[in-house]
């Protein structure tokens, strides 16, 4: 049998599914539904994995939602405290507030190792560099925790149209494993199977179009979360070396 003859007898078999469902939303739910429940135990298997996919996936979508919207709702209130703010001293102390925001993470840890340059009597370059790997190594940390569970994403937009397409698959070879053993290929008897088949493929769909939109939607805000975090030290850097050669100039004067 020919691949186009198999395209045109799936085509007609889902044709004769769609006729026999009724007109309403609940008809062809009920009747996918059944589909589903006389399935084969491999069909089943997959429809299982997807559904899982799916759970973890939309799990992953709410949490990223609220993760992101608050680190860029605090991020942008501390960022408009640190200007209005003259003393870093007060700041600090107010950071804490900001627990979402990687900005202000970023802030206090490289207030403290600031802080620690400070006791250890540090020359200013040495203390500069101390504070700007210690900001890098946060930058790079809260980078680490804004991506965290993206690959699952990324993976199940890569992967479940193939294990729909597997199911869709392994259901049309039972298909056609009946017709050999029936010996005929009357339409009722294949479209059945293959409609069933045809179910997988829509799930494997169902499930990786979503992750890939809201995969590719929380790398961009995640990249620009990442531009204003290095923007952030570029000026915090610029502000601790201006305050730090102001001391050393009224130290020598």
């Amino acid at each position: 049998m020919s691949p186009a003859s198999i395209l045109l007898m799936a085509g007609q078999a889902a044709s004769v599914a769609v006729s026999e469902t009724n007109l309403s939303g609940s008809g062809v739910e009920s009747q996918i539904v059944t589909m589903i429940l006389k399935a084969g135990p491999m069909v089943k298997s997959i429809m299982i994995l997807l559904l899982l996919a799916s759970i973890i996936s939309w799990a992953i979508t709410f949490v990223k939602l609220f993760q992101l919207s608050r680190a860029s709702r605090q991020s942008e209130r501390f960022l408009d405290n640190f200007w209005k703010n003259r003393s870093l001293a007060n700041l600090f102390s107010e950071a804490s507030n900001y627990n979402a925001s990687p900005i202000a993470h970023i802030f206090m840890v490289g207030y403290q190792e600031l802080g620690r340059a400070h006791k250890a009597r540090l020359e200013t370059r040495v203390a500069m560099e101390n504070v700007q790997r210690a900001l890098r190594r946060t930058a790079s940390s809260e980078s680490v925790r804004l991506y965290a569970n993206l690959p699952f994403l990324a993976s199940c937009g890569n992967a479940t149209p193939f294990i729909g397409l597997f199911g869709t698959v392994w259901g049309i070879m039972g298909s056609f494993h009946e017709i050999g053993l029936k010996g005929t290929a009357n339409l009722a008897n294949v479209a059945p199977g293959i409609s069933e088949a045809l179910v997988a493929t829509a799930a494997g769909l169902a499930t990786a179009i979503p992750a890939v939109i809201f995969y590719n939607f929380f790398n961009s805000r995640i990249r620009i979360q990442e531009s204003e975090m290095s923007n952030f030290m570029a000026d915090f850097i610029n502000i601790l070396e201006r305050d730090l050669l102001r001391r050393v100039s009224g130290q020598e004067s």
